[in-house]
């Protein structure tokens, strides 16, 4: 039996991690530079401070992307607002500091911006994350029209998520190729869409999924011929690192 279609209402194109190679990663400048370019939808990734804020940062640590060390479990809030997030992608954004995903709604509820949020816990903090995220994205979004996707790899965060905000709609993020089981898993974590790795994805990944009543993005394609290619196999939404290179309106130009 199928589930009951979503209403999958979001932009056919994501512009990952904000900017995604023209900005730092995660943060507002990123967020700012996608929004420049006509990008109504961002993916972004969080999990949480040492003191339990929702925070923006894809690596456990913070050595990448921060002129800091250390795991983000193990620092709290006013540690990660002391270091520069945007140093280390080019001297033009030194300074730029750690993004919240309290400043992230401030950001994107005025100017009716979606939002993909990958949950992304740190190691054997899974379910707490998953929780704390859907939680916090509950509140700061209530009331708006543009309610958050939240996507993760992590089955127990997708179930945490599930349970602390049963409205929010849900993706499965898959790495791999589609298993034998892929159905079952979907039913049981009660997503309305599975993120699908551009690497694995085909026609017919993309049919089986949508027969079953999924909806269906794709991650992260950047060559324009293959975003039309996926648009036009019935995908629901491509996130892309190429926002300049690819119109955030090209599904109209893909049809």
């Amino acid at each position: 039996m199928s589930v009951s279609r979503f209403n999958w209402l979001y932009p056919a194109l994501i512009a990952h991690r904000g900017a995604g190679k023209h900005a730092p990663e995660n943060t507002l400048s990123a967020m700012r530079e996608g929004a420049a370019q006509g990008y109504k939808m961002f993916e972004y990734d969080a999990k949480l401070s040492q003191d339990g804020v929702a925070i923006l940062l894809h690596d456990d640590s913070v050595d990448r992307t921060s002129n800091g060390s250390g795991l983000a479990s193990q620092l709290n809030l006013a540690e990660l607002l002391s270091l520069d997030f945007g140093a280390w992608h080019s001297p033009k954004y030194a300074g730029e500091p750690l993004l919240t995903l309290s400043g992230m709604a401030n950001f994107c509820i005025p100017r009716q911006l979606h939002s993909n949020i990958e949950i992304k816990p740190n190691l054997g903090l899974e379910a707490q994350t998953g929780a704390a995220i859907a939680h916090a994205a509950a509140a700061l979004w209530a009331n708006t029209p543009q309610q958050p996707l939240l996507s993760s790899f992590s089955i127990t965060a997708l179930r945490a998520a599930k349970l602390a905000a049963p409205h929010l709609p849900l993706a499965w993020l898959i790495d791999e190729e589609l298993d034998t089981n892929w159905l079952d898993t979907a039913r049981d974590l009660q997503v309305v869409a599975l993120n699908l790795n551009d690497k694995h994805v085909s026609a017919d990944h993309i049919q089986q999924v949508k027969s079953e009543g999924y909806s269906v993005c794709v991650w992260t394609a950047n060559d324009p011929t293959r975003v039309q290619q996926l648009l036009r196999w019935g995908c629901d939404s491509v996130i892309t690192d190429a926002i300049y290179d690819i119109a955030p309106d090209i599904n109209r130009q893909a049809i």
